[in-house]
């Protein structure tokens, strides 16, 4: 499927690329480069922290009846959650003119992989919101159904969250083959992203299947994401590649 959706970035032959309209510079190649290295560290920080925030809170026994008094806490930690609409969405629009014009389809792909992925981050995020004016129902004499729907409030943020790495898994592999095709990061390192990504993929879909092994076989993953901005802040996408297939 993945393949299927390059196909059009790999119809021309290599030896006669096509350069994108934007300027392929040195200052303007750093510029996207680190741009994209901030807008990776930035979404991975903001929503680290929000999941944190959140689980200090839904992870307590009984967290629903203390609701009230974790608000800011889970209020805080939904909204970090929801930043990542704007850092993986710019991020996707800013490989625009990194990939060129023989990698647009790729592009679309991965933009359109992210927008699910943080329309999925979206809704989760809205359940676990929605337990703040759920926890006023706890603390009667018939609150098991208010402990219920928290309970798959919480399971509904989950199963949104696995719903939203298969779609950036999608994008991220799209992504990461062609720059391993066109060199636009040293091709191990693009390599290694792929299969980074493919282990991902299956750990999500174990996940959804109720082998709880996702939070292991992201570590590659997630490893990339790490390492990738630093290399882009000091070595950038490759002068080469960037702005063109070659």
């Amino acid at each position: 499927m993945i393949a299927a959706t390059l196909t059009a970035d790999y119809r021309q032959p290599a030896t006669t690329p096509l350069r994108s309209v934007a300027d392929t510079d040195p200052a303007r190649r750093m510029f996207h480069s680190r741009l994209i290295g901030v807008l990776f560290l930035a979404g991975f920080a903001a929503y680290g922290t929000g999941f944190a925030l959140v689980t200090s809170v839904i992870s307590a026994p009984d967290f629903l009846a203390n609701i009230a008094v974790h608000r800011s806490t889970l209020v805080l930690g939904a909204l970090l959650m929801l930043l990542t609409i704007v850092t993986d969405v710019w991020r996707a629009v800013v490989f625009f003119p990194i990939v060129g014009e023989r990698g647009r389809s790729t592009a679309l792909t991965y933009l359109a992989a992210q927008i699910v992925s943080v329309s999925m981050f979206f809704v989760g995020a809205l359940s676990l919101l929605l337990l703040v004016p759920l926890g006023q129902f706890v603390g009667g004499a018939e609150t098991g159904w208010a402990t219920a729907l928290g309970t798959l409030l919480v399971q509904f943020n989950e199963n949104a969250y696995a719903l939203s790495q298969l779609a950036l898994v999608f994008g991220s592999l799209s992504l990461w083959v062609f720059g391993l095709r066109v060199g636009l990061i040293p091709r191990a390192f693009a390599g290694y992203a792929v299969v980074g990504y493919a282990i991902h993929l299956g750990g999500t879909v174990a996940e959804l299947f109720g082998y709880p092994v996702s939070d292991m076989l992201l570590i590659p993953g997630a490893l990339f994401e790490v390492a990738l901005p630093i290399w882009l802040f000091i070595k950038g996408f490759d002068a080469e590649a960037y702005g063109k297939a070659a």
